[in-house]
């Protein structure tokens, strides 16, 4: 398996991004050039039709079924300390403007902000689990209730901001989503 140094390292320094049109925008928000996907060709290529995260770089790396070591970066917030777990997942579900319902767990830590939805959020453009979420199972578990998912507040990507999941920016994990089958193996570094 790469190390982080050894990953970077091998990446083009002359990723080209990918254009998602008027995605730059989310929100509101100008989304900075430096966050936006870039397409790599890897020198030591990951196994393709993979999704590799990448915690201390803030970035997830979708591995293209073509083979050739091209990858597709995404900048994205992550789990605060304590939270984000690492492991081997796969995409057991795919959801469009997925319903929402904070963990048990998220309730007991900070009911204050999480008891209200209980009994759950529908999908939408408030809701944050924003417009797409991939689920992640484990063989023998199940749903693990880790998702990557998009997110209503931009500004969290590139930070450790979430109770566990990987967010992108609701353009982004639209563009992701599109492309990952269900089944795909998910690697949380």
């Amino acid at each position: 398996m790469l190390s982080r140094r050894s990953f970077i390292a091998t990446a083009l320094a002359s990723g080209a991004a990918v254009s998602l049109g008027p995605a730059a925008q989310a929100q509101g928000y100008v989304f900075p050039e430096s966050m936006m996907p870039r397409l790599f060709r890897l020198a030591e290529p990951l196994p393709p039709g993979e999704i590799h995260v990448f915690p201390d770089d803030f970035g997830l790396y979708w591995s293209l079924p073509a083979g050739d070591g091209s990858v597709i970066r995404y900048s994205v917030g992550i789990g605060r300390a304590g939270l984000y777990e690492s492991g081997e997942f796969y995409v057991g579900a795919k959801k469009e403007w997925p319903s929402w319902r904070p963990t048990d767990e998220m309730i007991a830590r900070d009911p204050g902000s999480y008891e209200q939805y209980a009994d759950g959020m529908p999908g939408g453009p408030n809701n944050p689990l924003g417009a797409r979420a991939l689920y992640l199972f484990e063989p023998g578990r199940g749903d693990t209730f880790l998702r990557i998912h998009g997110t209503t507040a931009p500004r969290t990507i590139g930070r450790r901001v979430s109770n566990g999941c990987v967010r992108l920016v609701n353009s982004h994990i639209a563009h992701l989503y599109e492309q990952v089958p269900q089944g795909t193996r998910v690697v949380l570094l």
